[in-house]
Formats: structure tokens, sequence, C-alpha cells
């Protein structure tokens, strides 16, 4: 059933709007509003799928009522319906977000068709929002701890900005989900996340993988190729164990930094580049810095923003909802039932020594799913959890 609302203040026009819209397909439930401020608070305690709305109406005009629903509701469609249009007045409604706009008296093929089209736009947008959600709980931050709420805390001030992120912290703690959040949470989510592992490319090849090359720079260099950064534009890309990149490379990257622009291996030709940075490491690049392997002009201008990941033995209250969420991933992975663990073994779990953090609790949760009785006891972590 769609809900579809008219703001009308002639009840005539009302009247024959809804008696096309329901004649015109059973599924659609019509609601009427006589003024704009009626519209607007029908508007506000209501999921509407689309609503059409006169323009000159007393008390709050169309164009008002179309600027106030884009903020309490900015999915649902609005069609404008006018007899005193032009092509100011259209192109107007449209900057301000109307789905279409319909002079009086309307079509009739057209207004359906428009109805229809407008309808199939909100369930798009219902479900691209459904799995934009269902994506993201691939990088959710599971913990109610003091310093992930502070971590979660600085994401939120920081997302929505393209300040460049330097996030610190021990090997699988999670800093590629501090990245991912950031990502997703900013302006530059529809736009795509590039990641590069620094400390897995040689560094005779980073600079290429970075930058890209052209055809007979080097050898192997058999045609021209985009680099990481290219394919990054107008979205992010993600350096993870900076730390471990060349002296050579760093100096392009800060280039980068410092004018918006790259260049390929073997050109000299510049190329515009739009892209936010965040980067990763394990190690102290402050140390790095005083032992002539990291520069620090890069440091300054990679961390505008430092987030430290704490390591899991600085955690440990989140255990318990960390390995309720990890035995429910596995056990929708494998397609087995999920399996509990008594209070022991968690209190257990919670004393022991996690210099792997997280990553190290997961494989050992899914060793304890496997091994372990139905429910996992004190007993399955002394047997199976041992290292």
């Amino acid at each position: 059933m769609s809900k579809i609302l008219i703001i009308e203040d002639e009840a005539a026009i009302r009247r024959v709007l809804t008696k096309i819209i329901s004649e015109e397909n059973d599924a659609y439930r019509v609601e009427q509003a006589e003024d704009g401020l009626q519209g607007i608070e029908m508007i506000k305690d209501n999921d509407y799928d689309l609503v059409l709305c006169d323009i000159k109406m007393p008390k709050m005009d169309g164009v008002e009522v179309l600027e106030k629903a884009k903020k309490i509701k900015p999915e649902i469609p609005i069609v404008m319906i006018s007899g005193h249009g032009d092509l100011d007045t259209a192109v107007n409604t449209m900057r301000l977000g109307a789905f279409d706009y319909i002079s009086k008296p309307p079509d009739l093929n057209r207004l359906l068709n428009t109805i229809r089209n407008a309808l199939d736009t909100k369930v798009l947008i219902v479900e691209n929002k459904r799995l934009k959600k269902k994506v993201s709980k691939n990088y959710e931050m599971i913990g109610e701890s003091a310093e992930i709420s502070h971590i979660k805390e600085i994401i939120e001030k920081v997302a929505a900005t393209d300040a460049r992120v330097l996030i610190t912290g021990p090997n699988g703690t999670g800093k590629e989900l501090v990245a991912h959040w950031l990502h997703e949470k900013s302006g530059r989510s529809k736009a795509a996340m590039i990641e590069v592992n620094c400390a897995a490319i040689p560094s005779e090849l980073i600079e290429s993988e970075l930058f890209g090359h052209v055809k007979g720079s080097f050898t192997g260099a058999n045609k021209d190729r985009a680099g990481k950064f290219e394919a990054a534009n107008g979205g992010t890309i993600f350096l993870d164990e900076i730390g471990d990149m060349s002296l050579s490379a760093q100096a392009k990257v800060l280039r980068a930094l410092q004018e918006g622009s790259i260049s390929r291996v073997g050109s000299d030709k510049d190329i515009k580049v739009n892209v936010r940075v965040v980067s990763a490491t394990n190690k102290d690049l402050k140390t790095e810095i005083s032992e002539g392997r990291f520069r620090e002009d890069l440091y300054h201008r990679l961390a505008v923003i430092l987030i430290k990941v704490p390591a899991l033995n600085e955690r440990r209250e989140d255990i318990p909802l960390l390995v309720d969420f990890f035995t429910t991933k596995i056990s929708k992975e494998q397609g087995t039932p999920k399996k509990m663990f008594s209070l022991e073994a968690i209190n257990l779990l919670k004393k022991y020594d996690w210099s792997g953090n997280i990553r190290e609790l997961r494989n050992v949760v899914e060793r304890l799913m496997i091994l372990g009785e139905k429910e996992v006891s004190a007993n399955d972590i002394k047997l199976f959890a041992s290292k």
C-alpha cells in the first residue's frame, strides 16, 4: 500500500485528484491536507511515499512546504502542481528538490506516469539506504568502553570534514574499521575508498602503485596505468602501514597533499586529484622521524587529526560484546547454530593476555565454536584457547 498526500486548498481539486489516483490503483491510499501548514504537520506524523502539492495556497505556499518537507523527510518525492505555472517557478522548485512540476489542469496520463515514477524512485531510495546499512555492518565498531566511545565521538565530529586523519595502534586492533567509518560517514561515501597496504608492496613498486606509470617508464611497464590516487579521486585513499613507505614515495605523497596533484612514474604531466587521505600505522612515527626513516613534514600533513586505537588488553570490558558479535557472525558465515559462552568462560577470556588483539580473539572464538561443547565452558577455554 502506497500512501499519497495531496496538499491543495481547493476542495474540488482535492476530490478530483483523489478520485483519479484511487481509481488508477486500489493499492494507493490517498490522504488530504487543505493547506500547507496542515500538510507539514501530516508529513511530520506520517510516512508518505509521495506528496502532491499545490503552489499558490494561503498560510504557507507550496515552495515553503517543499523546503520544509525536504528537511523533515528528505527521501519523499514531492510533485508540485500549479495553475499559475511559469518556467522560472518550475526551475526553482526542481532546484529545491521537487521530483516534478505539473501545470493545472494536469494531463491525466502525465500525472499518472509521474506518480508511478515517483513511487518507484522512493522504493529505490529506501532499498539503497537498506543496502548501505547492510554494507556498513561489515565495519561495525563493537564496544562500549570509554576508549571506543571516545573514538566514535571523534569520528562523528571529523567524518564530515576533509581533514586528514592518522590512525595509530598495535596490529589487530581494528584501525581499518576506523578508516571505513570515517569514509562511510563522510560526504565522499558515494565515491570509492581505495586501500593501500604500504607494507605489502615492494619499495621499488610503491610509487607506481600509488601514482601510476606511463608505458616504458621501467621494465615491465607495457602500457599506461593509473595509480591508486587517481582511482580514489573524489573519494578516500587509505594508506595502511604508512610507516613502511619508502622515503622517495613519501616525498611524492607530500607533494600530492601540498599541491593536490600527482604525476605518474616516467611522466612530467600533472594530474589533479581530489582525495581525502586517511593513514594508519603500528609504528611510533616520531621515533621513525628521529631515526631518519620518516619525513617530519609529511607526518604533520597526515596527522591533522590523531586517533589512537587501544589494544584489546586496554578495553577488556568489551570482550563479552565482541564474543557475542563474533559468534553471531561466524554462525551465519558457516551456517551453524550459534553457541553460547558461559559466564565463567567469558571471565576467563577477559583475563587472557591478548597480544594479537581483536584478530586473535576472533580466531579463538571460531576455534571454540568448532571444538567446544554446545555451551562453551571454562573447561573448553582451558583446553582450546591456550596459546
